[in-house]
């Protein structure tokens, strides 16, 4: 079952290469600290500045450590449908659990080029499709009746939602069914989002506080919104603090203080500037990490 906290992880760098050890220690720290589900090579694993060789080797990893004990959905997407192919087809030949694919960015495809290139992926794979809307990233933005067609089709079984609408939750639960997997991808709107009938987030936030994001997520799918909220308040000012430069630079740096991997990042990303660092370093205190 696809739900509750799920880290888009970073991915570590050492010497300019994968710290594929620091790696394996981070996901294994993840599954411990009570995560219930993985998503290696997202945007905050820096994946558009991975090799496919890396790409394929940190999600192999990924399966490896995880080793069936949550769910793995591997990052999959392109704006290129043959590249999303073969990334799923190496992520279903190692074991993953499922794809994340975004919606195709720069080319700013039409509405039926979404629906071309999904239904392509979808018959390329048995792999369930999880599908990621991010607009502000993307630039085209997966409208609400694309998506109900989409989701007619057997594998693509639910979305990441960075849209920043929470009234998409709504609307996409009347269009798709209540069964369809929806997910959060903005930590600081992960509670309304739960309250409008996600089921969980695809979260940065989860990096750094695993078990504090796993039980707001617990409280969240228990109807316990009261516990919920009180765990939002310690985290909300890390929501926004792991975003105070680009990502994720800060979030390195949270990890590189936490003493989980070197703080190395991939240009054309910066490491965190020094109001960025002061920020993660006050919202960490904030939520009692440090």
């Amino acid at each position: 079952m696809i739900q509750g906290s799920i880290p888009a992880l970073v991915t570590p760098f050492k010497n300019g290469a994968v710290d594929m050890d620091a790696f394996a220690a981070f996901v294994e720290w993840q599954i411990a600290e009570g995560s219930t589900g993985l998503v290696p090579c997202g945007t905050t694993g820096e994946s558009p500045t991975l090799t496919h060789a890396e790409h394929h080797a940190v999600i192999t990893r990924t399966v490896e450590v995880a080793a069936g004990r949550v769910p793995v959905i591997a990052g999959c997407g392109s704006n290129d449908t043959a590249t999303a192919i073969a990334h799923m087809q190496h992520a279903a030949n190692v074991g993953a659990d499922a794809a994340l694919i975004v919606v195709p960015y720069y080319n700013k495809p039409s509405q039926a080029g979404l629906i071309a290139h999904f239904t392509a992926l979808a018959e390329s794979s048995r792999l369930p499709i999880i599908i990621y809307n991010i607009p502000g990233r993307s630039v085209a933005d997966m409208s609400t009746e694309t998506m109900a067609v989409l989701a007619r089709l057997p594998t693509i079984v639910g979305v990441k939602d960075a849209t920043g609408n929470l009234a998409r939750v709504a609307a996409q639960r009347a269009a798709c069914g209540a069964d369809f997997i929806q997910l959060s991808g903005n930590d600081d709107m992960a509670l309304g989002f739960n309250a409008m009938g996600g089921v969980g987030a695809i979260s940065v936030t989860a990096n750094v506080a695993p078990r504090l994001c796993a039980q707001f997520q617990a409280a969240t799918l228990s109807g316990d919104f009261r516990t919920a909220l009180a765990i939002n308040d310690r985290l909300y000012p890390l929501h926004a603090a792991l975003f105070s430069d680009a990502s994720p630079g800060p979030t390195k740096h949270a990890l590189a203080r936490m003493g989980h991997m070197a703080s190395d990042v991939r240009l054309p990303i910066c490491a965190a500037s020094a109001a960025s660092a002061t920020a993660v370093d006050a919202a960490l205190a904030h939520a009692g990490l440090a």
